[in-house]
Formats: C-alpha cells, structure tokens, sequence
C-alpha cells in the first residue's frame, strides 16, 4: 500500500506519543498519516516499566499524569482496547531527610491539583508492598490511583482507533526529510514516497533531533540505556504497591504472576545501546538484597534494555518551533513519557487546532533553554 500523496499531517514515530497524536487528531476529523521505520512500540516506548502516576514535583507533570490517568481508566471504551491497567499505587520509599522533605512538598502539591496522595510511615508501607524491607526508611510517599498497564496494548489501541477513524498508520517506513519553503512545511520525504504536509509533528523519541535537524531545530535531546527483568512466577499471588526505592532507584512491581523491577545505573554515558549487560542482575541483586530482598528468592524468566531519552532538565520537550510554522514536536520525557502520552496526544490536536489545551504546555517549550528558564522535576528516578 503506498503512501498518500497529501495529508493534514505528518505524524514521525509509532510509539505512545505519536499513536496517541493520530489517534486525537483523526478523532476530530484531521487527515493524517503516522510513519514508523520499525514497528509500532518497537522504540522505547514496548521497552518501558508501564507505570502511569501522577506523582511528580512538577505541577504541569502532575496535571499531565492525572488527565493521562483519566484516559487510561476509560480506555477500554475510547478508543476500545484492554490494556491490563492495575491501579495498585505508587509507592516511593524514602531514607534521606531531604527526601522526605522533598516528597512531603510534592504530596501537598498534589492534593491542591485534586490528585490523592499522602505520606505513610514505614510499616504502613510495608503492608502496601510487602517485599520492602523497612530498615532505615524513614518515610514513604503513597498515591493509590496510580499503577500500571501494557505499554504495546497502549500503542496498538490508539494506533487501531486511529485506522478506524481514518488515519493512515504505516510501519517499515522511515522520514529521510522535510521541505520546508519561506519559514513553512511543503511536504515529507520517506522510505516509500513523499507526502505534501503543511504541518509535521516530531515523536521520534530518543530519535527525534535527528527529525528536528531536518528544518534546523535543536532538540537537546540525549539517550540513556535502561535496563529491566521479568522475575519467574511468585510462588502465591501478593498485592503490593508499585514500588520505588528512591535513593537507590531501585523499583519493583507486579507483572501478572512475576515481578517485574530493574533500576538506574547512575553515572552512565550516553548511548544508543540497547545490548543487556552480564552484570545487570548481580547489581540489581545487591540492591534487592538492602530494599527487597524476597526479590532473591525469585528466578529471572527475561528481560530487556531500552531507551531514556533525557533533557538538561528532565522535564519534556513539547510544542511548536518558532523557526518553522506547524513544526510540532512532543519528546525527551525523560522516563515518563509513556504515562503522559494520552494528554499529550490531546494537547499535540489543541495545538494544531489552535485550541487552548486544558493546560498551558508554554513553560515545556525548547526556547527555556536559550532563555534559562528550566524546570527540573524531582520525582523520577
């Protein structure tokens, strides 16, 4: 099937960011074409942990988490689609007082946006994850609607919602350009054809500045290679909290009969690798060993290895570039991107539309950065 020669837009990326954008802008009746050079989810995104939260330090992320928490809770619905959401909580653990402070700001944000969070002691945290070895902790961070899901159900949900609306989605097929004529967007060129476009939206990911270079937008934009295991089954079924060792970054979770956890490795050099390392379970199990150490009783089944893709500030990058007009892009959402990307596909159609999203996304914009105007978020490990 060969591309259309025209569309509305020009969707670069088949993750949860781009899916979610056609899938939003075919819904109001916007012509689009979505291209993937792999396959759907095949990038960071069917590599991620699958939390969706709200718990973040920043008041745009948390907004952000809530409304994509919303959308996850009627997915089946809209677009239609079961994606294995578990609203077990988010616990993150904390054994620094400066931590503690830190979580305690975060939280007393949070209940003034409307999110239900609150800080629990630590046998209050070892009954919401029972794995968690309460020495040393001094606190922990509790938000009860939020958990986990499929990330590839995720994609293929919106990316299937999307074809019934109209959209064109293609994968195998990759951007090799743009044209651009008097500050504006003519068309794409891809793998298989080009496409006259007025307007490409950039949701490459890690890959997205190379995207971007194509009209001469910066995306600082950085990859980072995380890894994770799947654990063998748990001997009996137990509840339990996604949880998150925050000064280690160590995180654990349910993964239908297994766990599934991993962790970052800190000081690490950015990378495009996605190998495994030999060595990863062995740290991993030095970290289980302090925070979870009934992670040891447990075998590896797999595991894998994918991408961050990092901003200065790990905070995202989202918005239209001031250079070239309907330039879009949504990226560097430096390990949350996957639980944003129901909002953010809302905010990318407002955006194109000229509608005021239900959020000002302006402070998200690249120029912070020739501006100085940054906003670190906290909560991430």
């Amino acid at each position: 099937m060969t591309l259309p020669a025209s569309a509305d837009v020009v969707i670069v990326g088949g993750g949860v960011m781009g899916a979610s954008t056609a899938f939003h802008l075919a819904e109001a009746g916007v012509d689009v074409v979505l291209v993937e050079r792999g396959e759907l989810s095949g990038g960071s995104t069917s590599r991620a942990a699958g939390g969706v939260r709200a718990n973040f330090s920043d008041e745009l992320n948390i907004m952000l988490g809530k409304r994509s928490l919303d959308l996850f809770a009627d997915f089946a619905q809209r677009p239609g689609q079961e994606i294995d959401l578990h609203r077990s909580g988010y616990l993150f653990v904390l054994t620094r007082p400066e931590d503690v402070e830190l979580f305690t700001a975060s939280v007393a944000l949070q209940n003034s946006l409307g999110v239900e969070s609150r800080m629990v002691d630590a046998d209050e945290a070892c009954r919401l994850s029972p794995l968690l070895d309460p020495e040393g902790v001094l606190a922990a961070a509790w938000s009860p609607n939020d958990g986990h899901c499929t990330p590839e159900s995720v994609v293929l949900g919106y990316a299937t919602g999307a074809r019934r609306l109209g959209a064109t989605v293609r994968t195998g097929v990759a951007c090799i350009g743009i044209s651009t004529a008097g500050g504006e967007i003519t068309g794409v060129q891809t793998s298989d054809g080009d496409v006259a476009t007025g307007c490409v939206i950039d949701c490459a990911g890690a890959w997205s500045p190379q995207i971007a270079a194509y009209v001469g937008v910066d995306l600082p934009v950085t990859p980072y290679k995380r890894e994770l295991l799947i654990t063998e089954p748990l001997s009996e079924p137990i509840d339990m909290a996604f949880t998150i060792d925050y000064a280690t970054s160590l995180y654990w979770h349910r993964e239908g009969p297994a766990i599934l956890t991993g962790f970052s490795r800190k000081g690490v050099e950015p990378s495009w690798e996605t190998s495994r390392d030999a060595d990863f379970p062995e740290r991993l199990a030095e970290l289980a060993e302090q925070r979870a150490p009934g992670l040891l009783d447990l075998g590896v089944r797999s595991g894998w290895a994918g991408l961050y893709e990092v901003t200065p500030d790990h905070n995202a990058l989202l918005g239209e570039a001031q250079a070239v007009r309907r330039f879009l892009y949504a990226t560097g959402f430096s390990g949350h991107g996957f639980l944003q990307g129901p909002a953010v596909g809302e905010i990318l159609r407002d955006l194109y539309l000229g509608v005021t999203p239900f959020i000002d996304v302006s402070p998200l914009d690249v120029e912070r950065f020739a501006s100085g105007e940054l906003r670190p978020e906290r909560n991430i490990v």
